[in-house]
């Protein structure tokens, strides 16, 4: 199969894995955008990269209802994505990790930020912007949470995949000799 085409297949399949976990019933801010993002970015060229997690929001979204922070939270997606794509392509699992919290606390300080500025919610006051940070620690938990989780799974899933299949070429060569 050739590198474009199995591109693309993974693509299609991280977009319909994370449509369809979030339409799943799930904990608050436990889903597996972002770690679609970080994998995307770390495995494929940067226009497929961005390609799932905006794919993914965008048809997820259009079922599960917008809402007006959607530009903030495809945007924070797609910066995860970029910034995955250009210090994953070479990179171990120490970087993963410290992407994915990175990630993490950056969707958490942006959309919060978002939330404080234009959903009337909380004062336009430091005193306003601490409630809306404190009161968004528990989505916080399950976004880290989920983020660790659902990367983890990803690139695990992957790594073996890759490692049955070398071995699954590797038999039927030697069969053939």
């Amino acid at each position: 199969m050739k590198k474009s085409t199995a591109d693309t297949l993974l693509a299609i399949c991280l977009v319909l894995i994370v449509v369809s976990l979030r339409l799943l019933p799930h904990p608050a801010n436990f889903a597996p955008v972002a770690a679609a993002a970080i994998f995307g970015g770390a495995l494929l060229p940067r226009r497929y990269a961005l390609l799932v997690p905006l794919g993914a929001m965008m048809i997820s979204d259009l079922i599960i209802g917008l809402h007006p922070l959607v530009p903030v939270t495809w945007s924070v997606f797609g910066l995860i994505a970029l910034a995955s794509n250009r210090w994953l392509k070479n990179g171990n699992i120490a970087k993963g990790a410290l992407l994915t919290l990175s990630g993490s606390i950056f969707f958490f300080v942006v959309t919060n930020f978002a939330v404080w500025l234009t959903s009337g919610m909380y004062a336009h006051t430091w005193s306003g912007l601490a409630r809306c940070y404190t009161l968004a620690l528990p989505f916080f938990r399950n976004t880290l949470l989920g983020d660790a989780v659902y990367t983890a799974a990803l690139f695990s899933i992957y790594a073996l995949a890759t490692a049955l299949s070398v071995r699954a070429l590797n038999a039927y060569r030697i069969s053939r000799v």
